[in-house]
């Protein structure tokens, strides 16, 4: 005789939620397996990176705004070119150039950039002021007559004297400059051009002696200078090297009123701020 055995409901309840439990981890590992399998993508690198916008998102190497070279210490050289001393005896502006020294010290500038996207390109402007010593003969300084006519004069008060002629201006340049990156975004060779206006503010001639002990006669003039100049200038340096150049393209001295006289100042930049 058959007997039926009775039907286990437990049982199958633990059987089903082994299998559902299996199904989980099943389905849990194969997602996660897809989601860290690599797939290769059959296009170019170079394809790739040309589509990418730093621009937009991510780090811009031309974030920063444009900022020029103006602003700082200089010192330079003085010296004449091309000098014309018709009705003059002698060639009494002609200057020692090693001690005609000029001391720029460029207070204010503002710089204007001219790209939208970069920062490498623009317009330099600001207001500084220039001291000039020109290193005249020992024994010959200058007076203006009574006609504003510029002449030699001879003085002679001992073995060890100096002579010069000092300038005191304003200067306000308009330059256009371009940087280049050179190895690094920061490091940048720059080339800057363009014009200046100056106006003197004052000006003396000074004879320094020594007779028993140090004297000096100092004598303020305007001394038929230009008042109002104006000439080319030109800026370039990399890092701490920096040169710069200013060609005057006013006489020196008012129109008949001296010899003729083109001014250059050369020199190189100290400080940069």
């Amino acid at each position: 005789m058959n007997i039926k055995k009775p039907f286990n409901i437990s049982r199958l309840c633990r059987q089903s939620v082994a299998l559902i439990f299996m199904i989980i981890l099943i389905n849990f590992f194969s997602k996660a397996q897809e989601t860290d399998s690599i797939k290769p993508i059959g296009k170019n690198a170079e394809e790739i990176l040309k589509h990418i916008n730093l621009n937009s998102e991510g780090f811009n190497f031309w974030k920063d705004n444009f900022s020029g070279h103006w602003a700082g210490i200089d010192i330079g050289f003085n010296t004449f070119l091309n000098p014309d001393y018709s009705g003059y005896d002698s060639k009494f502006m002609k200057n020692d150039i090693l001690h005609s020294n000029s001391f720029h010290l460029n207070l204010i500038q503002q710089s204007i950039g001219l790209q939208r996207n970069r920062n490498n390109f623009g317009l330099v402007t600001g207001i500084g002021v220039l001291l000039q010593d020109y290193r005249l003969d020992d024994t010959i300084t200058i007076v203006r007559t009574g006609d504003d006519q510029i002449m030699p004069k001879s003085f002679h008060y001992s073995n060890n004297q100096k002579s010069k002629l000092f300038l005191f201006s304003v200067t306000v340049p308009v330059l256009a400059e371009i940087q280049i990156p050179v190895n690094n975004y920061r490091n940048r060779f720059y080339f800057s051009s363009g014009i200046y206006f100056s106006y003197r503010i004052g000006s003396y001639t000074k004879i320094k002696y020594k007779v028993e002990h140090n004297q000096k006669l100092k004598i303020n003039d305007n001394y038929s200078l230009q008042d109002f100049r104006y000439g080319i200038m030109a800026r370039t340096g990399y890092r701490w090297i920096n040169f710069f150049a200013m060609f005057e393209l006013t006489p020196f001295f008012q129109e008949e009123k001296g010899p003729e006289l083109t001014q250059l100042i050369f020199g190189v930049t100290l400080l940069q701020f």
